[in-house]
């Protein structure tokens, strides 16, 4: 698992975007998302790396936590 900052997800719209742009990339991902931290936890077999292109080609630039 792997935790992301996400500073631009602040809806449950965000959260589906998010959630569908990790799953184009592998689609057994499991998201938790914490919206007062605009954090999310992944649970995923693609790297970081993938995770945070994914995220910014989705429009939500992030950073890994931990």
């Amino acid at each position: 698992m792997s935790v992301f900052s996400v500073p631009d997800m602040s809806c449950g719209h965000c959260k589906a975007t998010i959630t569908e742009a990790l799953e184009a990339i592998d689609d057994t991902v499991e998201i938790n998302a914490d919206m007062d931290a605009r954090e999310i936890d992944v649970f995923s077999d693609a790297g970081d790396e993938a995770i945070l292109a994914a995220l910014s080609k989705a429009g939500y630039p992030a950073t890994v936590k931990s």
